[in-house]
């Protein structure tokens, strides 16, 4: 995990989700505020504003410096949780990790999504693809391109399927049934970072 691993994988994700910046806008608009890719793209634009400085860090710090930004620069209710993923993945790291240890570091990483946003898988939240992802990586008894592939899979598949769900928590809960049918956009955010990441290190 050197410098140049670390830039290609922040600068991975932070790209991708200001390229489908609109596609979120679009999700959200049918659930929610409308603002959603929006706030996204500004949160990692500033990502990348400090990449060279972020990068340069070991990868727990790296980590934890870019939720930071994201708590700054994110609105609404994204800032909070996905800084929040960041900033409790980072601590839970060490410089260079194993896939188990990895595991466990997401794993402790969506409790504390969870704890913050007091919700569960189930609910049309980012939980509904971090929760599987988790599952996946804990299940692993290895690494390499297949386990690869699958969590870029699972992830992908988990988004699309919180369409014919009924949102619970956040915003989309106040549309009740009419939540139904739109794919969450927090959920599809957290998959495309995901795939990004899963994209990079395939690369």
């Amino acid at each position: 995990m050197d410098e140049a691993l670390r830039k290609r994988l922040i600068e991975a994700v932070a790209r991708t989700v200001i390229a489908n910046a609109e596609e979120l806008t679009q999700l959200d608009r049918q659930i929610g505020d409308g603002d959603h890719g929006l706030n996204m793209k500004r949160g990692f634009e500033a990502v990348l504003e400090t990449i060279e400085a972020t990068a340069a860090k070991p990868l727990p710090d790296a980590v934890k410096a870019v939720g930071t930004t994201l708590v700054m620069k994110i609105g609404g209710a994204s800032g909070p949780l996905y800084g929040t993923l960041f900033l409790a993945l980072g601590k839970a790291l060490p410089e260079t990790p194993s896939v188990s240890i990895l595991a466990e570091a997401f794993a402790a990483a969506v409790e504390a999504v969870k704890a913050r946003g007091k919700s569960q898988e189930g609910q049309k939240t980012m939980l509904d693809v971090l929760v599987p992802v988790a599952a996946m990586l804990r299940a692993s008894s290895g690494d390499g391109e297949d386990l690869i592939a699958r969590i870029r899979a699972t992830a992908l598949e988990s988004a699309e399927a919180t369409r014919p769900m009924r949102a619970i928590r956040g915003r989309a809960s106040f549309l009740g049934e009419r939540s139904i049918g739109h794919v969450d956009p927090g959920a599809r955010s957290s998959a495309l970072m995901i795939a990004a990441v899963c994209d990079a290190v395939g690369g």
